[in-house]
C-alpha cells in the first residue's frame, strides 16, 4: 500500500486540496521532526503532551517513566494520534484575516502497544534516540536493568495518517490588493548553535560526531 486510505478518521476536510495521503510523503515529514505531540484524557479532561519519538517501518517509538500518566493511559486505549508539525513560515497578508502560516504536518492514528520484549524495547530507545542525534546511541552509554524496569515504550502501530502542507505566499482578497500594506512570507528555521559542553567533562573530551554534524530539522 503506498497511500493510506482516506476515512473519516484521516481526511482532510478543511483545505483538502493542501492534503497528502502518500506513504512516502508522510513519512518524510515524520522522520525529519523529532517531536510529537500525543493526547490523551485524564480525568475527563484532553490534555496535548510533546514527546520525542522514533520511526521504524509502519511502528512510531514512544517513551516515558513507568510511572508516566499520559503513557499508561494511553495503553488503555484501543487507538491513539500522534500529530508532527514543521513551521516554514509565517506568511503575513494585507489583511489580518489572510494571515496564515506555511507549515508541513503529519497526523498518525494507530493502535497502541506495550513494548515488553527486551530485544525490541533497547531496539526502540535506540530508533529514539538516534532520530534525534544521529549516532549518538553508539557514542554514550546503554540503559542498564535498572534504567530499563524504570522506562515505558510504546508503539504506535500506525494504521491511517495523513499530512497537510501549506508552501504559499498570501492570498488576499481582490479588493486589498491596492492597500499599502507590505505582502509576503517571513521563513522559519531552527538554528543550531555551538555546543555548551558541561563543566563536570572530563578535560580533553572532543565534542563526538552525533554534535558536530548535527544540521537540525530539514
Amino acid at each position: 500500500m503506498t497511500e493510506f486510505a482516506k476515512s473519516p478518521l484521516n481526511k482532510v476536510v478543511r483545505g483538502p486540496n493542501r492534503a497528502q495521503y502518500d506513504k512516502d510523503e508522510v513519512y518524510k515529514i515524520v522522520d525529519s521532526h523529532f517531536l510529537c505531540h500525543l493526547a490523551y484524557v485524564y480525568e475527563g479532561t484532553p490534555i496535548v503532551i510533546p514527546t520525542g519519538y522514533g520511526r521504524v517501518g509502519d511502528t512510531v517509538f514512544v517513551h516515558g517513566s513507568s510511572k508516566n500518566r499520559m503513557l499508561n493511559a494511553l495503553l488503555k486505549n484501543e487507538s491513539v494520534s500522534a500529530t508532527v508539525t514543521h513551521m516554514d513560515g509565517i506568511v503575513l497578508a494585507r489583511s489580518v484575516f489572510h494571515h496564515s502560516f506555511n507549515y508541513r504536518s503529519a497526523v498518525l492514528f494507530g493502535k497502541p502497544r506495550l513494548v515488553s520484549d527486551w530485544d525490541e524495547k533497547m531496539e526502540a530507545l535506540k530508533v529514539i534516540t538516534d532520530n534525534i542525534i544521529k549516532g549518538r546511541w553508539e557514542e554514550a552509554r546503554s540503559p542498564n536493568t535498572k534504567e530499563m524496569k524504570a522506562t515505558i515504550v510504546m508503539a504506535i502501530d500506525i494504521t491511517d495518517a495523513s499530512a497537510k502542507v501549506r508552501a504559499e505566499g498570501a492570498n488576499d482578497e481582490p479588493h486589498d490588493m491596492d492597500l499599502d500594506v507590505w505582502a509576503g512570507v517571513l521563513p522559519l528555521d531552527i538554528t543550531v548553535g555551538a555546543p555548551l559542553k558541561n563543566k563536570d567533562c572530563k578535560p580533553g573530551l572532543e565534542t563526538p560526531d552525533s554534535i558536530t554534524n548535527f544540521r537540525g530539522l530539514s
